[in-house]
């Protein structure tokens, strides 16, 4: 039977004048390449930063792994980092979050491979791991009342077609299966030694059944039609019967071991944590002030290897190739959609480094300074030809769904296209390839957008996080293709700043995620679209939409050969 408390420990501190400045929390982001954290202030200024590399093995072009093992020692040397020279009795509370990947360790904790090759410290299924396709279109053939909660389709990044694919290929690992994580839940689990689950993590990626807030659970009719019916076994032990919402502390703080090995003090609170991207929004929905009732107008995009793009309601809306709604998987009391693309920043680099003038662009600039210099080749170029920025490639354009199509049409199978190429192979073909590649991935916000019109959503401003706002011109490119205000909030770690917001609440300085969201959000800046390139970007995103159905027209002509 689960277990599930939506309700918090009672605060001891919820009065603000009892929360001295002093008071830190610490945030902890587990990210696709790196770990990264943080030290913050309850007033939501970060203080100390510190990030340590993570190993990813690919196999295959879909088979993406990492190991616990690397994560946590990355964990532990991010922690020693920020608590150096500090005074660890004010750290009053740590929040964690992470990538929705899947981590699976045996009877006695170690590592079990998730390779069908062995290697047994591979053991976590990244999240943009896409090996279960075929188990997904089975899951989703059942039909079963799960789906409706994520958009009618199970997704390949989600845990149970993993799951169901680990069973069927990889039978030796399956059998040694003691415990299987989100990623997340892992986290707080080697922390405080609790293997209690968060419902951000379970609604989210494993199909929990949450229809609100009384009425949340396992749902065993589904397990078992999918093939999965021993995950029921000992009260779902391998998986989890105990389910608290995002900020719940977790079990009785950290552990001696764990405190002594990073330099803080045993049973320091620890926060149930949340999957990354959901920590953006937790760090930025409440930027320049805004009060509740804007919570539901504002779409959070949290946008770097991949985009998630996210937005709240007080009640529940089923969407068509939108995940959700999710109960409670963010704020208390509110329901969640959740819509994204598989590849952005990824997709990016691809374009990038697959282009014939990388090599030598690479070899006379830094790599982490090749958007901008592209991005001042073509204000140059425009200037010079004497035409606007975008109307650079207006007979270039890029579909760009290289990774499948997360939302809204929930298809892996979907590829990229680009139209427009010639034989050019220099920097300024480059360029243009480059400015079609960001006014895709915008034109592919724009389609999420109008799906979640046409579910009830009205949206009047996006807010935006994740390491491709570094770009100006993706930025722009954004709000005019999508002729909406993007708010970019001042601190620009959102991801951490939400884990220490999930820190605060667990430490009893907030009595709600809400109350602590207005207590630590910044300001932000706004980027207004530019009206002039409305008509330019409207004929672009026909083009847009008319090769998406070129492709599924092409499909379906190569499909009877």
């Amino acid at each position: 039977m689960v277990n599930f408390e939506l309700h918090r420990r009672g605060c001891l501190l919820c009065n603000d004048s009892n929360v001295k400045h002093t008071s830190t929390g610490i945030g902890i982001d587990v990210g696709t390449g790196s770990v990264r954290a943080c030290l913050s202030n309850y007033s939501g200024k970060i203080i100390k930063y510190s990030s340590h590399p993570l190993t990813t093995w690919s196999e295959y072009g879909t088979y993406f792994m990492q190991s616990t093992e690397n994560i946590w020692n990355s964990v532990v040397l991010c922690i020693k980092d920020v608590v150096d020279g500090v005074s660890v009795d004010k750290i009053k509370g740590i929040g964690f979050d992470a990538t929705c990947s899947l981590a699976v360790v045996d009877a006695n904790h170690d590592p079990v491979t998730v390779c069908p090759f062995g290697n047994k410290e591979r053991n976590v299924i990244l999240w943009m791991d896409h090996r279960a396709v075929g188990e997904a279109e089975h899951i989703n053939s059942m039909k079963h009342e799960v789906l409706d909660y994520v958009g009618g389709k199970m997704s390949p990044e989600m845990e149970m077609p993993k799951l169901l694919w680990l069973k069927k290929n990889v039978q030796q690992s399956w059998e040694k299966i003691g415990k299987i994580f989100d990623l997340p839940d892992f986290l707080t689990w080697k922390a405080t030694g609790d293997d209690s689950r968060s419902l951000c993590s379970l609604v989210c990626k494993w199909g929990f059944l949450c229809r609100n807030k009384g009425d949340c659970n396992w749902s065993a009719s589904f397990l078992k039609e999918i093939g999965l019916s021993e995950l029921l076994d000992n009260d779902c032990y391998k998986i989890g019967s105990r389910v608290l919402a995002p900020g719940h502390p977790v079990g009785m703080g950290l552990t001696e071991s764990v405190a002594n090995e990073v330099g803080l003090i045993p049973g320091t609170p620890v926060a149930t944590s949340i999957i990354d991207a959901h920590a953006g929004v937790l760090g930025m929905i409440g930027c320049n002030g805004a009060q509740e009732n804007m919570f539901e107008k504002r779409l959070g995009i949290v946008c770097g290897t991949s985009s998630c793009h996210m937005c709240l309601s007080t009640g529940p809306k089923f969407i068509k190739g939108v995940w959700g709604p999710y109960f409670g998987a963010i704020i208390d009391d509110y329901w969640l959609n959740e819509a994204g693309q598989s590849a952005t920043g990824k997709l990016i680099d691809h374009i990038i480094e697959s282009h014939p003038a990388y090599e030598t662009l690479n070899e006379k600039i830094p790599k982490r300074e090749i958007y901008a210099y592209l991005e001042d080749l073509l204000e140059k170029t425009a200037v010079n030809v004497g035409c606007s920025l975008e109307k650079l490639v207006k007979d270039l354009h890029v579909y760009p769904d290289f990774h499948g199509n997360r939302s809204p049409l929930a298809d892996p199978d979907m590829k990229g296209m680009i139209i427009g190429l010639t034989l050019a192979k220099d920097e300024l073909d480059l360029a243009k390839l480059y400015l079609a590649t960001l006014q895709g991935l915008a034109y592919g916000t724009r389609h999420i957008i109008e799906s979640l019109i046409s579910g009830g959503y009205n949206i009047t401003e996006i807010v935006m996080c994740g390491g491709l706002v570094k770009s100006k011109l993706f930025v722009q490119t954004n709000a005019d293709a999508i002729q909406v205000p993007v708010l970019l909030p001042e601190e620009n770690e959102s991801v951490l700043l939400g884990s220490a917001i999930l820190a605060r609440v667990a430490a009893g300085h907030s009595e709600s995620l809400t109350a602590a969201i207005m207590k630590m959000s910044c300001s932000a800046s706004s980027i207004t679209p530019n009206v002039v390139t409305k008509r330019f970007h409207d004929a672009k995103y026909d083009v847009f939409r008319s090769m998406l159905d070129l492709q599924r027209h092409c499909s379906v002509v190569m499909s009877k050969e």
